[in-house]
């Protein structure tokens, strides 16, 4: 009775030690699928963005509002856990300027989109003056590439610094709409190779698993006690030659 049950055992274990591999790959295989069907959404989100550049920018200016009073709130709660301390009043200020902002921003997306695209007109030319000089300057082995940077950032500010106020009703909206884009494109690339590594993984255990099968069958086959024979062998008598 011994033998049978332990070798039913064995060969329980080594059939929960094979669906054990089997079922994390099913597991992963889902969740990078779930970051594909994700990252679809984000793509399809990105192109009509690109489609309705006005409705991207407010709807980019309201999340940016929504993000501030959250933000704000947070704070608020950190700063009244740690009142009676020295940073109580600082976390009370820092709220209560995200709060306000936020409010602003809900309240008025046009005029924050305006400033915005202002502030980004800005930076972009300074970043492209700053990179022209420096590269005529230094005169470094990137220096052509850092020269075209330079003139695209410059062109670009002023380009969208020309068309302002009108500009604000689309320069952000496309940055968004391109940030999701991108976004979803890397999600959905890393949905797909995720599941194909997963799915070469599980090939490759289950062919060792078959293996690691076979080879007990043969090792069982070989420990097999040798049939017994009918009738056991005669000694010869002592007058029989």
């Amino acid at each position: 009775m011994n033998g049978p049950t332990a070798e039913g055992r064995k060969r329980g274990a080594a059939g929960k030690a094979g669906d054990g591999p089997a079922a994390e790959g099913r597991k992963l295989s889902r969740s990078f699928g779930w970051l594909a069907f994700l990252g679809t959404l984000l793509v399809i989100a990105g192109i009509v963005g690109l489609i309705y550049t006005g409705v991207a920018t407010l709807t980019s200016m309201l999340l940016f509002g929504w993000l501030l009073l959250i933000g704000g709130l947070v704070a608020l709660a950190h700063a009244i856990e740690s009142r009676g301390t020295n940073y109580f009043w600082l976390g009370v200020v820092v709220a209560a300027l995200n709060l306000a902002a936020g409010v602003v921003v809900i309240r008025h997306p046009e005029g924050t989109a305006e400033a915005l695209t202002m502030f980004a007109a800005l930076l972009f030319l300074t970043g492209g003056v700053f990179r022209l000089v420096g590269s005529v300057v230094v005169r470094g082995p990137q220096m052509g590439w850092t020269l075209l940077q330079g003139a695209f950032g410059l062109l670009l500010g002023l380009l969208v610094l020309f068309d302002w106020p009108h500009s604000s009703l689309y320069v952000l909206g496309v940055f968004f709409s391109l940030a999701l884009l991108f976004d979803g494109l890397g999600l959905i690339a890393i949905g797909i190779g995720g599941r194909r590594i997963v799915s070469m993984v599980s090939d490759r255990l289950e062919g060792r698993g078959l293996d690691d099968r076979e080879a007990g069958r043969g090792a069982e086959r070989l420990d097999a006690p040798a049939p017994a024979t009918d009738s056991p062998s005669k000694a010869p008598r002592d007058g029989q030659k």
